[in-house]
């Protein structure tokens, strides 16, 4: 009977712990993890969005809510978050909001890629057109008026094309109204939430996070090719901060940020060259300089642009140990100013430079290399106080004087010297010439 006794016991526990552990299982798995993404679409939201979705599969969230607020953003970053939402374990919802919210041109992109696509009241998506397709120039734009509106260039109706099937494609995998996609990108068109809804662009419109969730419980959707039936109203919602990463590349991958972070590189090691062994200029130089490229890597810089900026720097550089009465300088400055034009060349929002600092920077930059070239020149006109040319001309007084041998004193030196005239000590002199160690004097 003890036995009977102690193995219902041990049977009764066993089962406590199995229930425990499933329950926490399923505790854990009861959780939505929200992801916030404000402002243009680049690099280090890209970074952001793939790290925030790898941690929430590791942490067996349900679902992840992209919380989007965005103007659009680089074609390359979007394409980049929406492969990681496709390839992400976890269903995504990209949910634009609070009210007054948009998620315009790569915005819409990313919404077509979710396997939900959500909104709330006040807020509108759409303008999806690309815009100047890696920042480089189009034939057309050399075109006015309805000109360049009856002829678009071939670049430009290459990339609207290829954006316009994949917005379809992505429309056609979840099922949602592809043919206003395409009139999104080939015609810049735009909804409000209600109407997105009406024209099933969106599945839902929920007020908030916790209402989006209850919203979208009991809806089957495909991940990764398996059809999965979302549950999760009532869930807890964890907010995912930004970290020191995305706060660091946010910083650097600002276009006026990489564009100083250059210059003061540039800056840092021409004085350490000027003036070898301050090491200060040099370090902090070269650091600017390799963050200000890394940066410039990730931008869609125009290479032409870049290189004309570089130009320039070296032009005006030169100018301060070669002189060419100033035509290297104003070419350089020219090509600095031109090159800073053309160094983002580029529509897509949030990565552009603006152009009171380029003429900011351009005025700072000619001026201070004017004044280089100023101090240069008066360095040059000076008389020299150092060396066999200072010497020539220095008056002294004869020390000691015989027919085999004579010492003077120049500027508080004892030298060996020679005159075609005899001297007396205590006599005043003049050097002439300097031969080898030995001074040329005459009698003053």
């Amino acid at each position: 009977m003890i036995k009977l006794t102690n193995m219902r016991f041990h049977i009764t526990s066993f089962l406590v712990i199995v229930i425990l552990a499933i329950s926490s299982v399923v505790y854990a798995e009861k959780k939505a993890v929200l992801i916030d993404v404000t402002g243009a679409i680049g690099p280090a939201v890209q970074d952001y969005i793939q790290r925030s979705l790898d941690d929430a599969a590791k942490n067996q969230a349900s679902v992840i809510i992209l919380r989007l607020d965005t103007p659009g953003g680089l074609e390359t970053s979007m394409r980049g978050i929406d492969k990681a939402i496709l390839s992400s374990p976890v269903p995504v919802v990209a949910y634009v909001a609070p009210q007054g919210a948009r998620a315009a041109s790569a915005g819409t992109f990313i919404m077509y890629a979710s396997q939900i696509a959500a909104m709330a009241p006040g807020t509108n998506i759409g303008a999806a057109s690309p815009v100047n397709i890696g920042g480089i120039g189009s034939p057309g734009e050399n075109k006015t008026g309805e000109e360049n509106k009856k002829t678009p260039s071939t670049e430009e109706t290459k990339a609207k094309n290829d954006a316009a099937a994949y917005i379809r494609s992505l429309a056609e995998m979840h099922h949602r109204n592809a043919m206003w996609a395409e009139q999104a990108v080939l015609k810049a068109a735009s909804l409000s939430s209600d109407e997105a809804l009406k024209q099933h662009v969106i599945d839902v419109i929920a007020n908030d996070p916790s209402d989006l969730l209850n919203k979208i419980n009991g809806k089957t959707v495909t991940v990764q090719g398996t059809q999965q039936t979302l549950q999760t109203a009532g869930q807890t919602i964890e907010t995912v901060k930004p970290d020191w990463r995305y706060q660091f590349l946010s910083i650097i991958t600002d276009p006026s940020v990489a564009y100083i972070l250059l210059l003061i590189g540039i800056y840092g090691l021409f004085f350490e060259f000027y003036n070898p062994g301050l090491v200060l200029p040099g370090v902090a130089g070269a650091i600017c300089l390799l963050l200000a490229l890394y940066a410039f890597q990730l931008l869609p810089i125009n290479y032409t642009g870049f290189a004309l900026l570089l130009l320039g720097l070296a032009f005006m550089i030169t100018e301060v140990f070669i002189s060419s009465f100033g035509i290297l300088g104003i070419g350089g400055i020219i090509a600095f100013i031109v090159g800073s034009i053309f160094l983002l060349d580029t529509k897509a929002p949030g990565f552009t430079i603006a152009w009171q600092l380029i003429l900011l920077m351009s005025v700072l930059s000619a001026v201070f290399f004017l004044v280089i070239i100023q101090l240069a020149v008066r360095s040059m006109r000076k008389k020299v106080v150092s060396g066999r040319e200072a010497l020539i001309g220095s008056e002294g007084v004869v020390l000691e004087y015989t027919e085999q041998y004579c010492s003077v004193r120049i500027q508080g030196e004892i030298w060996r010297a020679e005159s075609e005239i005899p001297l007396h000590p205590g006599q005043k002199i003049r050097v002439k010439d300097v031969l080898d160690l030995i001074l040329k004097v005459e009698p003053i």
